[in-house]
C-alpha cells in the first residue's frame, strides 16, 4: 500500500509540471513526449519515432476509453460448466458431464475457479468432486486458475496457453478417438503449458510445444516430450518428460525438479546447465518413488503404451532418467534437512 501511495504521488508531482489534472486527460497526449536524442545504441540509431508521435487532427477527437467493452462473457462456455456444477459448488456434490468444444472457446475452466474460489477459498473441493470430459480441440488457456477438486478430461488437443494458472486441479489430454498419428511423436499442445501454475496435476499423451512448464512454482505435470526452453524460470513443482526435449532446457530454473527420460543420451547437449545440475535417479531413493507415482499416474489416467512400457521395464528405464534440479534450490533443501535434524536455527533465503 505505502509503495502505491508514493507511486501516486510521484505521478501527480510529473502531472503538475506537465499541467494535466487527471490520468483521463494525460493519456493519449503524445505531444508531451519527446525523442532522446544521440541515441547511440545500434539498434535505436537512426530511427524516427516521429510518425508515432502525431496527434489526430479530428475535432474533439477522444483518446481514452468513455465506452464499455463487450467481452461477450454471456456466451462463455464457463456459463454451462458452472449451472452443470451448480451442486458440487453449493454442496459439495460430485458432479460430471461430457461437453463438444472448440478453439473459440478459451480460458474454459476460470468463470467455474472464481466461483469455487468464493466460497471455499485456496483449499477447494475435494478431488473428484467435479469431473468434466471435453470432445474436440480446445482453445487458449484451457483450464485457467483451475481450483483444486475439478478435474478436466479432453480427448482431442489443445492450444496455447494449456493449464495456465493451474491451482490446484487436474488436467488430462489424449488424442482423439479414431487418430492414426503416433501421440508421443506429434505435438499435442502449444506452446508455455502450465505458465505460472501454482497446484494441480497436468498429464499430456503426447508432445508440448516450446516453454512447457514455463514459471511453474507449484504443478506436477507428465508430458511425452516437449519443444524449446522447457521448465524456463521454473520454481517449484515436478515435471517429468518421458521423451525428447528441445535446446535450451531449464534455462533460468529456480526450483522445483525435473525427470527427462534421456534415451538417446544426448540430453546433456539440449540442456542449459548454467544454474542446474544433472544427476542420476538412484535405486530406492524418493527421486524413484516420486518417477514412479507420477507415471503410474500417467498411464492411468491417459492410458498411454509408453508410460506402460516404462513402468513394466522399470530397471532398464530408471538408469536412462535424468534429474534435473537447480544447484541453490538443492543446497538450501539440504541445508534445511541438516537444520532438521541437528535442531539448528540457521536462517535460509525463504526459509
Amino acid at each position: 500500500m505505502n509503495y502505491f501511495m508514493l507511486l501516486s504521488a510521484d505521478l501527480r508531482n510529473i502531472m503538475a509540471r506537465l499541467g494535466v489534472r487527471t490520468v483521463d486527460d494525460l493519456i493519449g497526449r503524445t505531444d508531451l513526449l519527446e525523442q532522446r536524442k544521440a541515441v547511440e545504441h545500434w539498434k535505436g540509431k537512426g530511427v524516427d519515432l516521429a510518425p508515432l508521435l502525431v496527434q489526430p487532427d479530428v475535432e474533439n477527437a477522444v483518446l481514452h476509453q468513455t465506452e464499455p467493452q463487450d467481452h461477450g462473457l454471456e456466451k462463455a462456455l464457463d456459463n454451462v460448466l458452472i449451472k452443470k456444477a451448480a451442486a458440487a459448488i453449493e454442496s459439495g456434490t460430485p458432479v460430471s458431464g461430457s461437453f463438444e468444444i472448440g478453439n473459440h472457446n478459451r480460458t474454459v475452466g476460470a468463470m467455474l475457479s472464481n466461483r469455487i474460489a468464493r466460497k471455499y477459498g485456496d483449499d477447494g473441493l475435494p478431488d473428484g468432486t467435479i469431473e468434466f470430459n471435453f470432445t474436440g480441440s480446445v482453445g487458449q488457456s484451457f483450464g485457467a486458475f483451475l481450483a483444486p477438486g475439478v478435474t478436466f478430461n479432453v480427448s482431442g488437443d489443445a492450444n496455447d496457453h494449456l493449464g495456465k494458472g493451474l491451482s490446484g486441479g487436474r488436467i488430462t489430454l489424449v488424442p482423439p478417438a479414431g487418430s492414426t498419428f503416433v501421440p508421443e511423436e506429434t505435438i499435442i499442445t502449444g506452446n508455455v503449458a502450465l505458465y505460472g501454475a501454482t497446484g494441480g496435476e497436468m498429464f499430456v499423451r503426447g508432445v508440448a510445444g516450446e516453454r512447457f512448464c514455463v514459471r511453474n512454482s507449484g504443478a506436477n505435470a507428465v508430458v511425452e516430450g516437449v519443444g524449446d526452453h522447457g521448465c524456463e524460470y521454473m520454481t517449484g513443482g515436478v515435471a517429468v518428460i518421458i521423451g525428447k526435449t528441445g535446446r535450451n532446457f531449464a534455462a533460468g530454473m529456480s526450483g522445483g525438479e525435473a525427470y527427462v527420460l534421456d534415451e538417446d543420451g544426448e540430453f546433456y547437449v539440449r540442456c542449459n546447465k548454467e544454474r542446474v545440475d544433472l544427476d542420476p535417479v538412484e535405486a530406492g531413493s524418493e527421486d524413484e518413488e516420486t518417477l514412479i507415482r507420477l507415471i503410474n499416474d500417467h498411464r492411468n489416467y491417459t492410458g498411454s503404451p509408453v508410460a506402460e512400457n516404462i513402468i513394466a521395464n522399470w530397471d532398464e528405464f530408471r538408469s536412462k532418467f535424468v534429474k534435473i534440479m537447480p544447484r541453490d534450490y538443492k543446497r538450501i533443501l539440504e541445508e534445511r534437512r541438516l537444520n532438521e535434524e541437528t535442531g539448528d536455527r540457521v536462517l535460509v533465503p525463504n526459509g
